[in-house]
């Protein structure tokens, strides 16, 4: 799996370390700021509220995991919230290179650069908000029941639990929101989320893998989509990347173990 990484581009090409705890969403265990010297996107400080009482944790991050994070926690920033002037200057930093999963990065960075703040808040408004609701409703429990708080988000918010994880007091947003469900991914791929190996896949493959990218695409088909296609296209990839390794992984075991 390393070296599909390295191709994809996910692995030292791409060094955005943005924050875990984007969307806000949820309490976490404190992370402390990881600040990119080639992006200068820092993390901010996540709240603690996970248990003491794990066993099997997984300790040691490779760099095909902590690549994983870093996409996941690009994908939870930029589906949370419009990016401001700020990082939308950082975006048009980034690199890219000939492979899929470098491309997007490049046109990421493109489509930041000839944008502004007031442009992307509006789009996002229109994509995500709306008067009423937006175009679309990046919720795992619609694309998988047509209704908003079903059976999904329960399931979901049950294997959370066990996860010690928690959404945070005054967060209107559910659990089942695919910017808090990339934030949990990053958390648990770079480790600022200790859990048992292989959490990382069960969530995916439970709560994630049955709609995530049908919604990445939808995204990239939306009308009010012009910055947030190349985001979708970004997520679609990496969607798919992310499922074909899990497929090849074993049983058991972390993702290190993807090769």
């Amino acid at each position: 799996m390393d070296a599909n990484m390295e191709a994809a581009g996910a692995s030292g090409r791409y060094r955005a370390n943005v924050p875990l705890s984007s969307s806000d969403g949820l309490r976490v265990r404190a992370a402390l700021p990881f600040p990119d010297p080639a992006t200068g996107v820092d993390s901010i400080r996540a709240r603690p509220n996970l248990r003491d009482e794990h066993s099997d944790m997984t300790t040691d991050v490779d760099e095909v995991d902590a690549a994983r994070g870093r996409e996941y926690a690009l994908l939870s920033l930029l589906l949370a919230r419009a990016p401001d002037r700020s990082l939308l200057h950082r975006l048009a930093g980034l690199r890219g290179d000939a492979s899929p999963l470098g491309a997007a990065h490049a046109a990421l960075a493109e489509a930041a650069a000839r944008t502004s703040a007031e442009r992307v808040e509006r789009e996002y408004f229109d994509l995500f908000v709306g008067l009423g609701r937006g175009e679309l409703l990046p919720y795992g429990s619609y694309y998988l029941s047509g209704f908003l708080h079903e059976r999904p988000l329960a399931r979901l918010r049950a294997h959370l639990a066990r996860l010690g994880i928690e959404r945070a007091e005054g967060q209107s947003e559910p659990e089942d929101h695919a910017a808090i469900l990339c934030e949990v991914m990053a958390g648990l791929a770079n480790g600022q989320l200790p859990a048992a190996a292989g959490a990382d896949r069960e969530l995916f493959e439970q709560h994630m893998s049955l709609w995530i990218g049908r919604f990445f695409a939808d995204l990239e088909r939306a009308e009010a989509a012009d910055f947030y296609r190349p985001v979708a296209t970004l997520g679609r990839v990496f969607i798919d990347i992310e499922t074909a390794a899990f497929a090849l992984a074993p049983e058991t075991g972390n993702t290190s173990d993807r090769e």
